[in-house]
């Protein structure tokens, strides 16, 4: 194989994950056609890629009109990582256990790239309930994990890594850098950091890191809590918290 043949293949790989991520993003069937528009690629390509995802049920079509979407094939799949994903299945048991000592919802938490995303969920055990869309991409400035996630980075890094519009929150301001780094450096030292979440006006968000043996932060295990529950339940919260994060990261860390 020659090296022109490797870098065709791996381009047209790349473009291929490009068309997953952006049915991900969207959330929705769509024409190929239309995923080429979207992640701007010729559609010649797209229409090729497409073709082929479809042939290995990566994909599969959706109604009469040409739209396709994520394939099971991807689910089987998803399921055997899982199967041999120690941090997975040992978060679920961990996230378990701080459902039922605290009654809150509970979630780990990950950088997917540029981005934050809650990898794994369990509701709490209360009559309101509160969830987010595990899987859906959020900026990391408007997160607690966030700052838990980049607290091994220099400045630099985590400067180049946050694009420009993820500093502007829900509410339209602007996160000043100069305090989301010292926010930073503050929860690294903690190792611990909450707040009152920016994307609503009711709950208020704990997170701790799940180390590994370096040090790195490689997850957070959350509690996302009303906030008059949050502050009344504050240290009990946080306790239970920390103590599942270290547990977690022995775990896995064996």
């Amino acid at each position: 194989m020659t090296e022109d043949t490797i870098k065709r293949r791996a381009r047209g790989l790349d473009r291929a994950f490009d068309i997953l991520d952006f049915l991900k993003e969207i959330g929705q069937p769509l024409r190929p056609n239309d995923i080429a528009n979207g992640i701007g690629s010729p559609k010649s390509t797209v229409y090729e890629l497409v073709a082929s995802l479809l042939e290995r049920r990566i994909l599969e079509p959706v109604g009469k009109d040409g739209h396709v979407y994520l394939g099971r094939q991807l689910y089987f799949l998803g399921q055997a990582h899982l199967r041999h994903f120690d941090l997975s299945r040992e978060a679920d048991h961990a996230l378990q256990e701080i459902v039922s000592q605290t009654r809150e919802t509970a979630q780990m938490c990950l950088l997917n790239g540029r981005k934050y995303t809650v990898a794994l969920m369990k509701e709490g055990e209360r009559h309101f309930r509160i969830s987010s869309d595990i899987g859906e991409n959020a900026p990391i400035p408007w997160t607690a994990s966030g700052r838990l996630l980049l607290a091994h980075l220099s400045d630099q890094q985590i400067i180049d890594l946050i694009d420009e519009d993820d500093y502007i929150l829900p509410d339209g301001e602007r996160l000043p850098l100069d305090r989301f780094l010292a926010e930073i450096r503050q929860a690294g030292s903690d190792g611990f950091f909450s707040f009152d979440s920016v994307a609503d006006t009711f709950t208020h968000c704990f997170a701790a890191p799940v180390k590994d043996p370096q040090g790195v932060a490689i997850c957070t295990l959350c509690i996302v809590a009303p906030r008059a529950d949050a502050k009344n339940n504050y240290n009990d919260y946080r306790r239970v918290l920390i103590e599942s994060a270290n547990s977690l990261a022995r775990r896995i860390n064996e």
